[in-house]
């Protein structure tokens, strides 16, 4: 693999990340508090920073900028793109236009108003003042500009010969109307109208066709109908030459202007150049200030001690009225955190608020925290959502196990790694045992990382294991609303027998749904209000929890007639056919029957409790034209055949 394919890859393994954080859209909104348009790609091509020093350095930048923003307002900027196509013609040896010197001039504007709002960051001590030793607002070349250049044109006074040339056009020009005017007055009755006027550029008096030849002068134009010529009087021809030769001096006089302030203009790149270069810097400086400013953000410490903690965190995107802070920790004693608890509690919503935070700090950036101390890592891996991919006809759990492998391959011990809903996709069974699998890799690599999952099975492999521990978003029982709060060292439970006595559940059907889901004694952990519900008549059943020991064999576990619970989908089916030395047993569910691992079954009710001795279970399992053959078969000869239906 070549370097420029590893480059690719690690490129889009960071826009992956960046997208899944949400830090793209931080991108977006610190990219508008820009300027420039190098800032701006400078905030686009932004990536966390391995060195500390380095990084350090930044973050104290983003604080400096902060405080002078604070106290001294935002400071002056503007976008400079065009200012170096403007350098790169004069370089060329192109005399620059009236309009290229003024966007001269007015960067030079901005420099000095820039140099004075540094200068007035001095007496806080800020060290991001003393950049205005780097800027020279080039006070001569801005003052020549500003003399001899104004409203996108030549100042009249630019040179006095420039001066004098003008007066004497503008003289010319008044004496060349007035003798329109006199030529007006003194024939009347010839002229068709009592106003001179300009036809391509020359002076002319409208005069009836019939009196043409009482004229003197030179036809310029005439009417659409022919009925009005327009002439030129003798006398105001004469003064036209005049006025010409004036404007070819006027012309090689401001262009004599022209060259001298370009010369000085490209005199004056190398310092421009440096100004330019300041502003730039300083503009993506500043922008951090902004955003930090915005988001209501903190400086976070730096540790090299692999631990991470927040205090009052926010996801910088939501609204701080309604966003609940959210205290963090890892790192001291474990490596790994599992978090736990109901669907909508805000589990994605807390890791992607953590990682989202270390990554701005590792960027250079201030956090949406009160306070924050933040490991540097290495890289930062993440795995949340669906990440279907329809061009690729990938499953959403092969999409999953593609990037977690992805993720197993780049970890280390210096990474920091979130997965949402871990091993979900699949069968619960099997998910569950991918989701520990996959921590087992995480804990190896001695990485830190958050993960989110609903499998009890992970709870008790994080409660069990040294280096991780449990995590639960915290729900509120008496609203049915979650709280996104964050308790760490503790599993979450399911509400979900919760949620349903407030909507009405009968208790006996929820004391039925406890004991099916984790045994008879697990019903005095659980206090339902709704006791007095009107409940419907049902057979009262004794349910037992058979326990097993680990010398059991398989095909004891379970009977033909027993009634049993089938997993994920909690349906209830009746035994058909006993466990094989597969595992595998086989349910009638509804009206047809399924093969299916005895690890997603869960007993019911023993098919003594259910059926009488003797019970002839074909009644149940077999077709009517089955069991009436089956009946020919034993009463007499017959040339039916009898068919187990397979298929049901």
């Amino acid at each position: 693999m070549n370097t420029e394919t590893t480059n690719t890859e690690r490129s889009t393994q960071i826009m992956h990340t960046e997208k899944q954080i949400e830090f793209d859209k931080i991108k977006n909104i610190w990219k508008n508090l820009a300027i420039t348009d190098y800032a701006k790609e400078c905030i686009q091509n932004t990536e966390i920073c391995l060195d500390e020093v380095e990084l350090r350095n930044r973050l104290r930048d983003t604080t400096n900028s902060k405080e002078m923003i604070e106290k001294l307002g935002t400071p002056p900027f503007q976008n400079i793109t065009e200012i170096r196509d403007i350098m790169a013609i004069g370089q060329k040896g192109d005399c620059l236009t009236p309009y290229q010197l003024e966007r001269v001039e007015r960067v030079l504007v901005v420099v000095e108003r820039l140099r004075d709002y540094l200068s007035r960051g001095k007496q806080f001590y800020n060290s991001l003042a003393y950049y205005d030793e780097n800027l020279d607002a080039l006070p001569e070349l801005r003052e020549e500009i500003n003399m001899k250049i104004r409203n996108d044109g030549v100042d009249d006074r630019a040179t006095d010969r420039l001066f004098d040339i003008r007066s004497k056009m503008i003289s010319v020009e008044e004496s060349m109307k007035q003798k329109a005017e006199q030529t007006i007055r003194n024939n009347k009755e010839c002229m068709a109208d009592t106003y001179y006027t300009l036809r391509n550029g020359r002076v002319c008096v409208p005069v009836k066709k019939d009196y043409r030849y009482k004229i003197q002068g030179s036809v310029i134009d005439k009417s659409s109908t022919g009925s009005t010529y327009f002439v030129e009087p003798a006398g105001v021809a004469k003064q036209y030459e005049e006025l010409a030769l004036l404007k070819i001096e006027e012309e090689n006089e401001v262009y004599n202007i022209l060259y001298t302030l370009t010369a000085m203009v490209i005199y004056a790149i190398p310092v421009m150049e440096e100004n330019m270069r300041m502003i730039e810097k300083l503009d993506f400086i500043f922008s951090k200030g902004k955003l930090s400013v915005d988001l209501d953000c903190v400086e976070p410490q730096i540790n090299l001690e692999r631990k991470i903690e927040l205090t009052k965190a926010r996801h910088p995107l939501m609204d701080k009225s309604i966003s609940v802070p959210l205290d963090f920790k890892i790192g001291e004693t474990e490596r790994g955190i599992v978090i736990t608890g109901p669907n909508t509690g805000g589990k994605t919503v807390a890791i992607k608020t953590v990682m989202l935070n270390a990554y701005m700090a590792q960027c250079g950036l201030h956090v949406s925290c009160k306070a924050a101390n933040i490991s540097m890592n290495s890289n930062y891996l993440c795995d949340i959502g669906d990440g279907q991919n329809i061009s690729e006809n990938l499953s959403t759990y092969s999409a999953h196990i593609k990037n977690v492998l992805e993720i197993l391959k780049e970890v280390n011990k210096d990474s920091f790694v979130i997965m949402d809903e871990l091993g979900s996709g699949t069968d619960p069974a099997e998910g569950m045992g991918i989701a520990t699998a996959i921590l087992e890799e995480l804990r190896k690599s001695n990485a830190n990382f958050l993960v989110t999952t609903h499998y009890p099975e992970v709870k008790e492999y994080a409660d069990k294991t040294e280096g991780i521990i449990n995590a639960r978003m915290t729900f509120d029982k008496e609203t049915l609303k979650p709280t996104y709060r964050m308790v760490i060292g503790e599993a979450g439970e399911s509400c979900a027998f919760y949620i349903a006595d407030r909507l009405g559940m009968p208790k006996e059907m929820l004391e039925n749904a406890v004991t099916a889901a984790y045994g008879k004694g697990a019903i005095s952990n659980y206090k339902f209000k709704n006791d007095n519900l009107k409940k419907k008549e049902v057979k009262n059943v004794i349910i037992k929890k058979r326990k097993y020991h680990k010398d059991t064999k398989l095909s004891t576990l379970y009977t033909i007639g027993d009634s049993v619970m089938v997993f994920p989908d909690k349906k209830i089916g009746i035994v058909c056919e006993p466990v094989n030395e597969k595992g595998v047993l086989r349910v009638q569910v509804a009206d047809k029957k399924i093969y299916i691992n005895h690890k997603r079954v869960k007993l019911l009710v023993k098919s003594e409790e259910l059926y009488p001795e003797d019970y002839d279970f074909s009644i149940v399992f077999d077709s009517v034209e089955n069991r009436k053959i089956k009946h020919d078969l034993d009463r007499k000869y017959t040339d039916e055949v009898y068919h187990y239906d397979i298929e049901k």
